[in-house]
Protein backbone atom coordinates (compact mmCIF):
# COMPACT_ATOMS: atom_id res chain seq x y z
CA UNK A 1 0.00 0.00 0.00
CA UNK A 2 1.10 3.51 -0.66
CA UNK A 3 2.26 5.51 2.35
CA UNK A 4 -0.30 7.71 3.88
CA UNK A 5 0.57 10.99 4.89
CA UNK A 6 -1.84 13.28 6.76
CA UNK A 7 -3.21 15.94 5.24
CA UNK A 8 -1.45 19.16 6.56
CA UNK A 9 1.87 17.47 5.68
CA UNK A 10 0.81 16.32 2.25
CA UNK A 11 1.17 19.46 0.42
CA UNK A 12 4.62 20.46 1.85
CA UNK A 13 6.06 17.29 1.12
CA UNK A 14 4.49 17.28 -2.49
CA UNK A 15 5.98 20.75 -3.18
CA UNK A 16 9.55 19.90 -1.39
CA UNK A 17 10.01 16.77 -3.49
CA UNK A 18 8.62 17.71 -6.59
CA UNK A 19 10.72 20.81 -6.81
CA UNK A 20 13.72 18.95 -6.01
CA UNK A 21 12.81 16.34 -9.10
CA UNK A 22 12.80 19.64 -11.09
CA UNK A 23 16.15 21.31 -9.85
CA UNK A 24 18.43 18.59 -9.22
CA UNK A 25 19.65 16.20 -12.46
CA UNK A 26 19.40 12.67 -11.19
CA UNK A 27 21.78 11.20 -14.21
CA UNK A 28 23.71 8.94 -11.37
CA UNK A 29 20.31 6.90 -11.41
CA UNK A 30 21.29 4.81 -13.80
CA UNK A 31 18.32 4.72 -15.56
CA UNK A 32 17.51 1.44 -18.21
CA UNK A 33 14.86 1.00 -20.28
CA UNK A 34 12.94 -1.77 -20.87
CA UNK A 35 11.52 -3.28 -24.37
CA UNK A 36 7.91 -3.70 -22.69
CA UNK A 37 5.66 -4.17 -25.49
CA UNK A 38 2.71 -1.78 -25.29
CA UNK A 39 -0.77 -3.69 -24.50
CA UNK A 40 -3.69 -2.27 -26.56
CA UNK A 41 -7.30 -1.35 -24.65
CA UNK A 42 -9.88 -2.74 -25.97
CA UNK A 43 -11.66 0.90 -27.08
CA UNK A 44 -13.96 1.12 -30.09
CA UNK A 45 -12.06 3.34 -31.86
CA UNK A 46 -14.92 5.15 -33.41
CA UNK A 47 -16.60 5.79 -29.94
CA UNK A 48 -15.71 9.72 -30.12
CA UNK A 49 -17.29 9.73 -33.45
CA UNK A 50 -20.35 8.02 -32.20
CA UNK A 51 -20.45 10.31 -29.73
CA UNK A 52 -20.15 13.66 -31.72
CA UNK A 53 -22.24 12.41 -34.54
CA UNK A 54 -19.50 13.16 -37.34
CA UNK A 55 -19.72 12.55 -40.97
CA UNK A 56 -17.80 9.40 -42.36
CA UNK A 57 -16.90 11.71 -45.40
CA UNK A 58 -14.92 14.97 -43.92
CA UNK A 59 -14.41 17.83 -46.15
CA UNK A 60 -11.81 20.30 -44.31
CA UNK A 61 -12.63 23.74 -44.74
CA UNK A 62 -9.54 26.38 -44.17
CA UNK A 63 -6.11 25.28 -43.07
CA UNK A 64 -4.26 24.17 -39.83
CA UNK A 65 -0.79 24.14 -40.00
CA UNK A 66 0.26 21.67 -37.07
CA UNK A 67 3.98 23.18 -37.03
CA UNK A 68 2.47 26.70 -35.76
CA UNK A 69 3.69 26.49 -32.14
CA UNK A 70 1.49 29.42 -29.74
CA UNK A 71 4.08 30.71 -27.01
CA UNK A 72 1.19 32.72 -24.84
CA UNK A 73 -2.03 32.35 -24.20
CA UNK A 74 -4.44 34.66 -22.00
CA UNK A 75 -6.81 32.27 -19.90
CA UNK A 76 -10.31 33.86 -18.98
CA UNK A 77 -8.27 37.03 -18.73
CA UNK A 78 -5.37 36.44 -17.01
CA UNK A 79 -2.13 36.47 -19.24
CA UNK A 80 0.39 33.80 -19.66
CA UNK A 81 3.84 35.51 -20.48
CA UNK A 82 6.61 34.08 -22.71
CA UNK A 83 8.94 35.11 -19.78
CA UNK A 84 6.35 32.60 -17.87
CA UNK A 85 6.82 29.90 -19.91
CA UNK A 86 10.91 30.33 -20.59
CA UNK A 87 11.12 30.44 -16.76
CA UNK A 88 9.36 27.15 -16.36
CA UNK A 89 11.10 25.52 -19.12
CA UNK A 90 14.67 26.46 -17.85
CA UNK A 91 13.52 23.98 -14.56
CA UNK A 92 13.34 20.87 -16.72
CA UNK A 93 15.97 22.07 -18.98
CA UNK A 94 18.29 22.49 -15.68
CA UNK A 95 16.90 18.87 -14.55
CA UNK A 96 18.63 17.54 -17.67
CA UNK A 97 21.97 19.24 -17.36
CA UNK A 98 20.84 21.68 -19.71
CA UNK A 99 21.34 18.46 -22.60
CA UNK A 100 18.36 19.14 -24.62
CA UNK A 101 18.05 19.37 -28.62
CA UNK A 102 16.16 22.93 -29.62
CA UNK A 103 13.73 20.57 -31.32
CA UNK A 104 12.99 19.05 -27.98
CA UNK A 105 12.64 22.58 -26.13
CA UNK A 106 10.39 23.30 -28.82
CA UNK A 107 8.11 20.27 -27.92
CA UNK A 108 8.38 20.92 -24.35
CA UNK A 109 7.57 24.31 -24.74
CA UNK A 110 4.38 23.38 -25.86
CA UNK A 111 3.85 21.00 -23.02
CA UNK A 112 5.12 23.73 -20.10
CA UNK A 113 2.41 26.19 -21.77
CA UNK A 114 -0.56 23.33 -21.39
CA UNK A 115 0.66 23.54 -17.38
CA UNK A 116 0.85 26.55 -16.70
CA UNK A 117 -2.91 26.78 -18.52
CA UNK A 118 -3.89 24.12 -16.04
CA UNK A 119 -2.15 25.61 -12.99
CA UNK A 120 -3.61 29.05 -13.76
CA UNK A 121 -7.32 27.49 -14.10
CA UNK A 122 -7.33 26.16 -10.82
CA UNK A 123 -5.78 29.06 -8.87
CA UNK A 124 -8.69 31.43 -10.78
CA UNK A 125 -11.22 28.34 -9.82
CA UNK A 126 -10.00 28.47 -5.81
CA UNK A 127 -10.63 32.11 -6.12
CA UNK A 128 -14.01 31.68 -7.41
CA UNK A 129 -14.55 29.77 -4.25
CA UNK A 130 -13.29 32.56 -1.93
CA UNK A 131 -9.94 30.60 -1.52
CA UNK A 132 -6.16 32.25 -1.71
CA UNK A 133 -2.99 31.15 -0.74
CA UNK A 134 -1.82 34.38 1.45
CA UNK A 135 1.92 35.52 0.21
CA UNK A 136 3.38 34.55 3.79
CA UNK A 137 2.34 31.22 3.57
CA UNK A 138 3.75 30.82 -0.04
CA UNK A 139 6.95 32.45 1.04
CA UNK A 140 7.04 29.76 4.08
CA UNK A 141 7.08 26.90 2.02
CA UNK A 142 9.58 28.64 -0.85
CA UNK A 143 11.90 28.96 2.75
CA UNK A 144 11.28 25.59 3.18
CA UNK A 145 12.71 24.47 -0.19
CA UNK A 146 15.30 26.61 -0.01
CA UNK A 147 16.01 25.65 3.04
CA UNK A 148 15.96 21.86 1.87
CA UNK A 149 19.07 22.72 -0.84
CA UNK A 150 20.66 23.77 2.29
CA UNK A 151 20.52 27.61 1.23
CA UNK A 152 18.84 31.10 2.26
CA UNK A 153 16.51 32.54 0.26
CA UNK A 154 18.56 35.06 -1.70
CA UNK A 155 21.16 32.52 -2.27
CA UNK A 156 18.24 30.28 -3.86
CA UNK A 157 17.21 33.07 -5.72
CA UNK A 158 20.62 33.39 -6.95
CA UNK A 159 20.68 29.71 -7.98
CA UNK A 160 17.31 29.92 -9.95
CA UNK A 161 18.00 33.17 -11.73
CA UNK A 162 21.79 31.23 -13.07
CA UNK A 163 19.36 28.49 -14.10
CA UNK A 164 17.34 30.88 -16.46
CA UNK A 165 14.44 30.72 -14.11
CA UNK A 166 12.95 33.08 -11.02
CA UNK A 167 11.92 32.85 -7.71
CA UNK A 168 7.90 33.84 -8.99
CA UNK A 169 8.19 30.80 -11.11
CA UNK A 170 8.25 28.55 -8.15
CA UNK A 171 6.21 30.65 -5.84
CA UNK A 172 3.58 30.16 -8.56
CA UNK A 173 3.46 26.53 -8.88
CA UNK A 174 3.69 26.11 -5.09
CA UNK A 175 0.31 28.94 -4.89
CA UNK A 176 -1.21 26.89 -7.47
CA UNK A 177 -0.65 23.64 -5.24
CA UNK A 178 -1.85 24.77 -2.40
CA UNK A 179 -5.00 26.55 -3.73
CA UNK A 180 -6.12 23.52 -5.89
CA UNK A 181 -5.55 21.16 -2.22
CA UNK A 182 -7.74 23.49 -0.14
CA UNK A 183 -10.26 23.75 -2.96
CA UNK A 184 -10.28 19.61 -3.63
CA UNK A 185 -10.74 19.62 0.68
CA UNK A 186 -13.43 21.96 0.22
CA UNK A 187 -15.35 20.58 -2.56
CA UNK A 188 -15.16 17.33 -2.85
CA UNK A 189 -13.20 15.69 0.09
CA UNK A 190 -16.42 16.22 2.06
CA UNK A 191 -18.13 14.53 -0.58
CA UNK A 192 -16.15 11.36 -0.76
CA UNK A 193 -16.78 7.86 1.64
CA UNK A 194 -15.06 4.60 2.00
CA UNK A 195 -17.35 1.55 3.78
CA UNK A 196 -16.19 -0.28 6.77
CA UNK A 197 -16.72 -3.06 4.73
CA UNK A 198 -14.54 -1.95 1.69
CA UNK A 199 -11.83 -1.39 3.96
CA UNK A 200 -11.99 -4.78 5.32
CA UNK A 201 -12.13 -6.28 1.76
CA UNK A 202 -8.57 -4.55 1.20
CA UNK A 203 -7.07 -6.02 4.52
CA UNK A 204 -8.18 -9.60 3.32
CA UNK A 205 -6.98 -9.01 0.15
CA UNK A 206 -3.60 -8.10 1.74
CA UNK A 207 -3.59 -10.95 4.00
CA UNK A 208 -4.40 -13.48 1.12
CA UNK A 209 -1.14 -12.06 -1.34
CA UNK A 210 1.56 -11.89 1.73
CA UNK A 211 4.49 -13.38 -0.10
CA UNK A 212 3.48 -11.92 -3.60
CA UNK A 213 5.66 -9.52 -5.23
CA UNK A 214 4.43 -5.31 -4.88
CA UNK A 215 6.47 -2.53 -6.78
CA UNK A 216 6.70 0.60 -5.82
CA UNK A 217 6.01 1.98 -9.60
CA UNK A 218 6.14 5.64 -10.92
CA UNK A 219 4.20 6.74 -13.69
CA UNK A 220 3.57 9.31 -16.53
CA UNK A 221 0.07 9.19 -17.77
CA UNK A 222 -0.88 11.51 -21.07
CA UNK A 223 -4.36 11.24 -22.16
CA UNK A 224 -5.21 11.34 -25.28
CA UNK A 225 -7.84 10.26 -27.84
CA UNK A 226 -8.25 7.97 -30.89
CA UNK A 227 -7.66 10.70 -33.04
CA UNK A 228 -4.45 12.02 -31.47
CA UNK A 229 -2.71 8.28 -29.81
CA UNK A 230 0.04 8.67 -32.33
CA UNK A 231 1.19 11.72 -31.47
CA UNK A 232 0.83 11.23 -27.86
CA UNK A 233 2.28 7.97 -27.98
CA UNK A 234 5.43 10.15 -30.04
CA UNK A 235 5.93 12.47 -27.12
CA UNK A 236 5.89 9.27 -24.35
CA UNK A 237 8.26 7.98 -26.46
CA UNK A 238 10.37 11.49 -26.70
CA UNK A 239 10.21 11.67 -22.95
CA UNK A 240 11.61 8.12 -22.33
CA UNK A 241 14.57 9.03 -24.76
CA UNK A 242 15.06 12.24 -22.60
CA UNK A 243 15.02 9.94 -19.74
CA UNK A 244 17.58 8.08 -21.30
CA UNK A 245 19.90 10.39 -21.87
CA UNK A 246 19.85 11.47 -18.23
CA UNK A 247 16.78 13.31 -17.57
CA UNK A 248 14.80 13.42 -13.95
CA UNK A 249 11.83 10.74 -14.33
CA UNK A 250 10.07 13.01 -11.27
CA UNK A 251 10.90 16.14 -12.94
CA UNK A 252 8.92 14.96 -16.13
CA UNK A 253 6.40 13.12 -14.32
CA UNK A 254 5.47 16.51 -12.25
CA UNK A 255 5.69 18.60 -15.65
CA UNK A 256 4.22 16.63 -18.03
CA UNK A 257 1.49 13.69 -15.92
CA UNK A 258 -1.67 14.74 -16.19
CA UNK A 259 -2.44 12.01 -13.00
CA UNK A 260 -3.00 13.58 -9.68
CA UNK A 261 0.26 11.55 -8.30
CA UNK A 262 2.09 14.42 -10.71
CA UNK A 263 2.91 16.70 -7.72
CA UNK A 264 4.93 13.88 -5.78
CA UNK A 265 7.14 12.93 -8.88
CA UNK A 266 4.51 10.48 -10.60
CA UNK A 267 5.25 8.23 -7.08
CA UNK A 268 2.33 5.43 -6.76
CA UNK A 269 4.19 4.12 -3.23
CA UNK A 270 3.76 0.56 -3.38
CA UNK A 271 1.01 -1.70 -4.95
CA UNK A 272 0.81 -4.89 -6.01
CA UNK A 273 0.25 -5.76 -10.08
CA UNK A 274 -3.51 -6.83 -9.05
CA UNK A 275 -3.95 -3.07 -8.47
CA UNK A 276 -2.85 -1.89 -11.77
CA UNK A 277 -4.78 -1.98 -15.12
CA UNK A 278 -4.05 -5.17 -17.05
CA UNK A 279 -1.29 -3.32 -19.56
CA UNK A 280 0.99 -1.72 -16.46
CA UNK A 281 0.60 -5.17 -14.45
CA UNK A 282 1.73 -7.30 -16.99
CA UNK A 283 4.34 -4.52 -18.20
CA UNK A 284 5.30 -4.20 -14.11
CA UNK A 285 6.02 -8.12 -13.69
CA UNK A 286 8.28 -8.10 -16.74
CA UNK A 287 10.47 -5.46 -15.50
CA UNK A 288 13.57 -5.68 -12.85
CA UNK A 289 13.99 -2.39 -10.73
CA UNK A 290 15.37 0.95 -12.34
CA UNK A 291 13.70 0.21 -15.36
CA UNK A 292 11.17 2.06 -17.66
CA UNK A 293 8.51 1.26 -19.84
CA UNK A 294 6.76 2.28 -22.27
CA UNK A 295 4.11 4.06 -24.01
CA UNK A 296 1.80 1.73 -22.56
CA UNK A 297 -2.01 1.72 -23.62
CA UNK A 298 -4.39 2.49 -20.82
CA UNK A 299 -7.89 3.47 -21.00
CA UNK A 300 -7.92 7.12 -21.97
CA UNK A 301 -4.38 7.32 -22.77
CA UNK A 302 -0.85 6.11 -22.49
CA UNK A 303 1.80 5.47 -19.07
CA UNK A 304 4.91 5.40 -18.95
CA UNK A 305 6.23 3.14 -16.12
CA UNK A 306 9.23 3.28 -13.81
CA UNK A 307 9.71 0.51 -10.76
CA UNK A 308 11.44 2.19 -8.31
CA UNK A 309 11.75 -0.86 -5.76
CA UNK A 310 10.06 -4.56 -5.47
CA UNK A 311 9.58 -5.99 -2.32
CA UNK A 312 7.40 -9.23 -1.26
CA UNK A 313 3.88 -8.11 0.30
CA UNK A 314 4.02 -7.97 4.34
CA UNK A 315 7.18 -9.83 4.34
CA UNK A 316 10.05 -8.87 6.05
CA UNK A 317 12.36 -7.64 3.19
CA UNK A 318 15.99 -8.33 3.83
CA UNK A 319 17.29 -5.17 2.71
CA UNK A 320 15.75 -2.94 5.48
CA UNK A 321 17.85 -4.84 7.88
CA UNK A 322 20.43 -2.32 9.69
CA UNK A 323 23.89 -3.32 9.23
CA UNK A 324 26.96 -2.14 11.46
CA UNK A 325 30.19 -1.65 9.43
CA UNK A 326 34.05 -0.77 9.14
CA UNK A 327 35.03 0.42 6.40
CA UNK A 328 38.92 0.43 5.55
CA UNK A 329 40.49 2.08 2.64
CA UNK A 330 43.56 3.42 1.20
CA UNK A 331 43.76 6.21 -1.78
CA UNK A 332 46.36 6.20 -4.97
CA UNK A 333 48.53 9.43 -5.06
CA UNK A 334 48.36 11.78 -7.98
CA UNK A 335 49.77 10.21 -11.06
CA UNK A 336 49.23 6.29 -9.88
CA UNK A 337 49.21 3.99 -12.62
CA UNK A 338 46.90 1.10 -13.42
CA UNK A 339 49.73 -1.32 -12.67
CA UNK A 340 50.81 0.84 -9.45
CA UNK A 341 47.05 0.52 -8.34
CA UNK A 342 46.61 -3.18 -8.88
CA UNK A 343 49.88 -3.97 -7.20
CA UNK A 344 48.81 -2.06 -4.10
CA UNK A 345 45.64 -3.46 -4.09
CA UNK A 346 46.37 -6.38 -4.33
CA UNK A 347 48.79 -6.03 -1.13
CA UNK A 348 46.18 -4.24 0.66
CA UNK A 349 43.36 -7.42 -0.41
CA UNK A 350 46.03 -10.05 0.99
CA UNK A 351 46.54 -7.89 4.08
CA UNK A 352 42.76 -7.97 4.81
CA UNK A 353 42.17 -11.73 3.83
CA UNK A 354 42.59 -12.53 7.19
CA UNK A 355 40.99 -10.26 8.94
CA UNK A 356 39.02 -11.74 12.12
CA UNK A 357 36.50 -9.74 13.02
CA UNK A 358 35.98 -5.76 13.44
CA UNK A 359 37.97 -6.09 16.84
CA UNK A 360 40.95 -6.13 14.65
CA UNK A 361 40.14 -3.46 12.32
CA UNK A 362 41.77 -0.79 13.70
CA UNK A 363 44.89 -2.34 14.45
CA UNK A 364 45.20 -3.58 11.14
CA UNK A 365 44.46 0.09 9.43
CA UNK A 366 47.28 1.16 11.82
CA UNK A 367 50.05 -1.52 10.50
CA UNK A 368 49.25 -1.43 6.87
CA UNK A 369 48.08 2.62 6.74
CA UNK A 370 44.51 2.72 6.18
CA UNK A 371 41.87 4.97 6.74
CA UNK A 372 39.23 2.97 9.20
CA UNK A 373 35.62 4.68 9.55
CA UNK A 374 32.45 2.98 11.61
CA UNK A 375 29.45 2.93 9.91
CA UNK A 376 26.21 2.23 12.14
CA UNK A 377 22.51 2.29 10.91
CA UNK A 378 22.82 1.23 7.36
CA UNK A 379 20.38 -0.08 5.65
CA UNK A 380 21.00 -2.60 3.29
CA UNK A 381 18.78 -0.71 0.86
CA UNK A 382 20.62 2.36 1.33
CA UNK A 383 23.69 0.80 -0.44
CA UNK A 384 25.25 0.19 -3.79
CA UNK A 385 23.23 -2.48 -5.11
CA UNK A 386 26.25 -4.59 -6.45
CA UNK A 387 26.90 -4.41 -2.52
CA UNK A 388 23.37 -5.26 -1.49
CA UNK A 389 23.97 -9.44 -2.25
CA UNK A 390 27.41 -9.61 -0.78
CA UNK A 391 26.60 -8.05 2.62
CA UNK A 392 23.23 -10.35 3.20
CA UNK A 393 25.34 -13.32 2.30
CA UNK A 394 28.48 -12.33 5.13
CA UNK A 395 28.47 -13.29 8.62
CA UNK A 396 29.54 -11.35 11.45
CA UNK A 397 33.06 -10.84 11.33
CA UNK A 398 33.83 -11.30 7.19
CA UNK A 399 34.31 -8.57 5.20
CA UNK A 400 33.71 -8.01 1.26
CA UNK A 401 36.04 -7.81 -1.57
CA UNK A 402 37.85 -5.01 -1.60
CA UNK A 403 36.40 -2.73 -4.35
CA UNK A 404 36.79 0.39 -5.73
CA UNK A 405 39.20 2.72 -8.35
CA UNK A 406 42.05 4.77 -9.15
CA UNK A 407 40.40 8.15 -8.72
CA UNK A 408 38.26 6.64 -5.24
CA UNK A 409 41.02 4.30 -3.50
CA UNK A 410 40.93 0.31 -2.63
CA UNK A 411 38.17 -0.14 -0.10
CA UNK A 412 36.53 -3.10 2.23
CA UNK A 413 33.52 -3.59 4.32
CA UNK A 414 33.84 -5.55 7.46
CA UNK A 415 30.29 -6.63 8.86
CA UNK A 416 30.22 -5.51 12.53
CA UNK A 417 26.52 -6.40 13.01
CA UNK A 418 23.18 -6.86 11.61
CA UNK A 419 19.25 -5.86 13.02
CA UNK A 420 17.22 -8.21 10.85
CA UNK A 421 14.56 -6.31 9.56
CA UNK A 422 10.98 -7.10 11.44
CA UNK A 423 7.89 -8.80 9.36
CA UNK A 424 6.11 -6.28 7.47
CA UNK A 425 2.19 -5.85 9.00
CA UNK A 426 -0.46 -4.87 7.13
CA UNK A 427 -1.44 -1.05 7.16
CA UNK A 428 -3.95 -0.05 9.31
CA UNK A 429 -7.88 0.39 8.93
CA UNK A 430 -7.24 3.93 9.29
CA UNK A 431 -4.62 4.52 6.92
CA UNK A 432 -6.00 1.74 3.87
CA UNK A 433 -9.44 4.71 4.35
CA UNK A 434 -6.80 7.40 4.02
CA UNK A 435 -5.60 6.29 0.91
CA UNK A 436 -8.99 5.06 -0.88
CA UNK A 437 -10.20 8.70 -0.06
CA UNK A 438 -7.61 10.15 -1.20
CA UNK A 439 -8.08 8.30 -4.53
CA UNK A 440 -11.04 8.77 -4.98
CA UNK A 441 -10.68 12.63 -4.60
CA UNK A 442 -8.21 12.76 -7.07
CA UNK A 443 -10.11 10.61 -9.34
CA UNK A 444 -13.02 13.38 -8.77
CA UNK A 445 -9.92 16.50 -9.33
CA UNK A 446 -9.39 15.23 -12.52
CA UNK A 447 -12.79 15.03 -13.81
CA UNK A 448 -13.02 18.69 -11.82
CA UNK A 449 -10.45 20.06 -13.89
CA UNK A 450 -11.47 18.59 -17.23
CA UNK A 451 -14.58 20.58 -16.72
CA UNK A 452 -12.81 23.70 -16.11
CA UNK A 453 -10.64 23.07 -19.26
CA UNK A 454 -13.76 22.75 -21.03
CA UNK A 455 -15.60 25.92 -19.94
CA UNK A 456 -12.48 28.30 -20.34
CA UNK A 457 -11.88 31.30 -22.68
CA UNK A 458 -8.58 30.74 -23.41
CA UNK A 459 -6.82 32.70 -26.38
CA UNK A 460 -3.45 32.36 -28.07
CA UNK A 461 -0.93 34.59 -28.80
Amino acid sequence: MQPVVSKSNRISRAIISGLRAVLLSTASLGLGVSGATAQTVNDDDNVASQQLNLPQDVTVFGKSDPNVRKATAIVNGRIITGTDVDQRLALIIAANGGKVSDEEKDRLRVQVLRNLIDETLQIQEAAANDIRVAPEEIEESYQRVAGNFRQSPAQFDQYLRAQGSAAASIKRQIEGEMAWSRLLRRNIQPFVNVSEEEVKSVVDRLNAAKGSDEFRIGEIYLSSTPENLTQIQANARNIIEQIKKGGSFQAYARQFSEASTAAVGGDLGWVRPAQLPDALAQAANEMQIGQLAGPIEVPGGVSILYVMDKRKVLTADPRDSLLSLKQLSISFPAGTTKEQASQKAGTFAEAVKGIKGCGQANELGAKIGADVIDNDNVKVRDLPPQLQDILLGLQVGESTPPFGSINDGVRVLILCGRDDAAAGGAPSADQIMAQMEEERVNKRARIYLRDLRRDAIIEYN
